[in-house]
């Protein structure tokens, strides 16, 4: 039977009626069966896992277009596919980027007040490049399956 499909679709990309990704693709499918397609099934919003946790943590540029998009977007993400029957690594990034943004704003709060006394202003900048460079950080080890603590983040939610 398998071998019967993978003549049938070599035919395919020999007419030129499939690409050869599309057939190394489908050629997948067949020799790896059910696993495969349990492996590769996405029920993130129609994104698969490691796409969708990326799209978590660069929701935070959102707040940079429109004010409390940022804050409110990777928390809609996180709670519409955490939870109970949920996925286990939506739900551990989403606490991470909540803690993270909780804990930035804390520190944005303290550097607003120390702009009284004029050292606030190069913490405000500090912090404004470190968020930049710890949501790109995040975001690229989210799109290869990894999972990246924010740094200076104080745990609100285990």
């Amino acid at each position: 039977m398998k071998y019967d499909e993978l003549k049938k679709l070599e035919e395919l990309r020999n007419n030129g009626t499939i690409t050869e990704e599309e057939f190394q693709r489908e050629k997948s499918k067949i020799l790896n069966g059910p696993e495969y397609q349990e492996r590769n099934k996405s029920n993130l919003w129609g994104f698969q896992e490691n796409t969708y946790i990326m799209l978590m943590h660069l929701s935070q540029f959102a707040g940079f277009i429109v004010l409390g998009l940022g804050f409110i977007l990777p928390i809609v993400m996180w709670m519409v596919n955490s939870g109970p029957e949920g996925n286990a690594n939506v739900d551990r990034h989403g606490k991470n980027i909540v803690n993270f943004m909780i804990s930035m704003f804390i520190y944005y709060a303290v550097a607003g007040i120390l702009c009284l006394l004029l050292i606030g202003i190069p913490l405000l900048i500090a912090l404004g490049v470190m968020q930049f460079v710890f949501i790109i950080v995040a975001t690229i080890k989210a799109a290869n399956g990894q999972y990246w603590h924010y740094p200076m983040t104080i745990t609100f939610l285990k």
